[in-house]
């Protein structure tokens, strides 16, 4: 059954999740307790709609350039959400509703003339993790490391601002990693499978969910022989399920 596992591709490819789960599992718990979960899809959108700019330029899909280009454009659009959310804080959710569906319109249209243009699309929703290698994930694991220690240490101070930044940053090289919807999952259901633990434990706790599902993502789809990124989503929502019903949300409740 898992005569396809082969290590020489699927562990780099577990390197990069738990390069994404590092970051996005302290992230995603901050973006829950905001209330503003559609962020990460719309700054990865934007993000991506760099990406696919820079590529319609011919641009080598690894170069610096397209790096630079898929960055500013996540910074452009973290930068239109810091503001928006100081302007009109009461609508800041359906905002990031309408730039998430701006830019996916945006990418549709640049590649409406592009004959690999339904791959590209592809490519950019469910990742190519599969195809990562161990030197490309040097200045990945350099960058995350970072914005690792700039969150855990200085959180408290960056402010709203330096909340953005940092977000952007992130999803920027993560979107590349692994997809836009990976992204989301990651983010998302780590932190949505520890409400029903104490808060001293959700950081544990999300990382544990986030690595389980990674996991058993790669494995399933090995042995299946499915696309990678969409199993590992599947398996996250079932590790997701898994901990609500070992913890549920109403235990946390009769605890605070």
């Amino acid at each position: 059954m898992l005569a396809n596992l082969d290590l020489s591709i699927v562990f780099p490819a577990f390197l990069a999740g738990i390069l994404v789960i590092a970051t996005h599992v302290p992230l995603g718990q901050r973006v829950l307790a905001r209330g503003i979960v559609f962020i990460d899809l719309a700054i990865a959108q934007v993000a991506g709609l760099g990406v696919i700019v820079a590529d319609s330029f011919g641009w080598e899909p690894q170069g610096w350039r397209v790096q630079l280009a898929a960055c500013v454009a996540a910074l452009l659009g973290a930068g239109l959400l810091t503001w928006t959310e100081r302007r009109w804080p009461d609508v800041q959710e359906a905002l990031i509703g309408v730039l998430f569906v701006i830019a996916a319109s945006i990418e549709l249209l640049v590649l409406a003339n592009n004959p690999h243009g339904g791959e590209h699309l592809k490519d950019m929703l469910v990742g190519q993790i599969l195809w990562v290698t161990p030197t490309a994930l040097i200045p990945v694991a350099v960058l995350y490391g970072l914005i690792l220690a700039v969150w855990f240490l200085g959180r408290e101070k960056i402010g709203q601002k330096g909340f953005y930044l940092l977000f952007a940053l992130t999803v920027t090289q993560s979107v590349q990693l692994v997809g836009i919807y990976l992204v989301f999952a990651t983010l998302i259901l780590p932190a949505l499978a520890v409400r029903g633990l104490p808060k001293s434990r959700w950081l544990a706790g999300g990382y544990l969910c986030g690595i389980a599902g990674y996991v058993a993502g790669l494995v399933l789809s090995a042995a299946l022989d499915l696309p990678t990124g969409p199993v590992i989503t599947c398996a996250l929502l079932a590790v997701f399920m898994l901990m609500t019903a070992v913890w549920p949300v109403s235990a946390a409740d009769q605890r605070s």
